[in-house]
């Protein structure tokens, strides 16, 4: 797990490891996809993003990931409960205690402690953030919806790993050596655009941009510039991709997009292909992990029966495109900003 930007060139050939991740990232999405349309689920993007996250992110699963997991979950329920039910009526309120739940976060992965735990929070809290934001939703009924989701993607996960087990053991990734100056850097800088993006995406009623509000919290996880604007480039990248499969399999099936098997073996191709750019990147969140998240929001959220997706994945790709302009522009603000102090200047500035 890291959340370091890709190296200039990459290898391409994967490893046995790397197959066996490929296989467990679209074998675990796509099962999650049929899952949740089988029994007309709620929030199926739930479903769909969160195993597709776990498995991305995590190339090894041990009781430490899992407890990290689940522990995030449990926090960011609580959290959003008594956020809404305490100042639901008041959300100018919830600013600056939404700011204080990233910047927690951020600092944990500026540390590079409890990685799993901060990074899928951050994208957690974020989605929960917006669903919860507008009036139609129960937020308790959204609460369970995300707990059964959770539990649902850690079982899966843990079959995926009996399943397409490693074929050799992993080393794990040094973490970086930084100063104090950069950790605040680095955790300031996400916490106050992360903050933004969600006022942004409540203000401007964007209930139909999950996939654009997870690319902005995505592109954050460099925490830094640098990384940043990098990151910008390879998630919109990655979304491009993520689209084009989208329509060529609705184009494929055209108005036949109710016949669940066959519309899941397309998919699971599809994920095949963002999970082996995924592996060529090894593991690192770039044009494969956007494609992999950008055709789980698209097939698990909007994707139903009387209803197809030509119309969302258009949406979807400009809505991406603009969020992450947009992110960046915040980002280098907010770097330039920070950087003019010595106790938070960023040591690649």
């Amino acid at each position: 797990m890291s959340t370091d930007v890709l190296p200039a060139t990459a290898p391409s050939l994967l490893s046995g490891n790397d197959l066996r991740q490929c296989l467990r990232i679209a074998t675990g999405g796509t099962w999650m996809f049929f899952i949740s349309k089988l029994f007309n689920l709620e929030y199926g993007a739930f479903f769909c993003v969160y195993p597709v996250l776990l498995l991305g992110l995590v190339p090894r699963l041990n009781g430490h990931l899992v407890r990290q997991f689940f522990a995030q979950s449990v926090v960011v329920n609580l959290e959003v409960g008594l956020l809404y039910g305490l100042f639901g009526d008041r959300p100018r309120l919830m600013i600056p205690i939404v700011f204080l739940l990233f910047f927690y976060r951020f600092a944990l992965m500026a540390r590079g402690q409890l990685f799993l735990f901060s990074a899928l929070g951050v994208v957690f809290l974020a989605i929960q953030l917006n669903f919860a934001s507008y009036p139609q939703t129960n937020v308790i009924d959204m609460l369970w919806c995300n707990s059964l989701a959770v539990a649902s993607a850690a079982l899966v996960a843990g079959l995926m790993f009996y399943l397409f087990p490693d074929v050799a053991p992993r080393q794990p990734r040094a973490p970086a050596d930084k100063d104090r100056a950069s950790t605040r850097h680095e955790a300031l800088l996400g916490a106050t655009v992360a903050t933004l993006s969600v006022v942004v995406f409540q203000s401007l009623n964007l209930i139909d941009s999950l996939s654009a509000l997870v690319a902005s919290n995505l592109l954050l996880f460099p925490m830094h510039w640098k990384g940043a604007h990098f990151a910008g480039r390879i998630r919109a990248v990655g979304t491009l991709l993520g689209c084009a499969m989208a329509m060529a399999i609705m184009l494929l099936f055209y108005s036949h997009h109710d016949v669940l098997p066959l519309l899941t073996l397309a998919l699971w191709i599809a994920m095949m292909i963002g999970a082996r750019w995924h592996g060529l990147e090894k593991g690192i969140s770039g044009v494969g992990l956007s494609a992999l998240t950008t055709l789980a929001i698209l097939f698990g959220q909007s994707l139903s029966p009387a209803n197809d997706i030509i119309f969302q994945i258009l949406y979807r790709f400009s809505s991406v495109c603009v969020a992450v302009v947009l992110t960046l522009f915040a980002v280098f603000l907010v770097h330039r900003l920070l950087n003019r102090f010595e106790c938070t200047r960023h040591m690649s500035h």
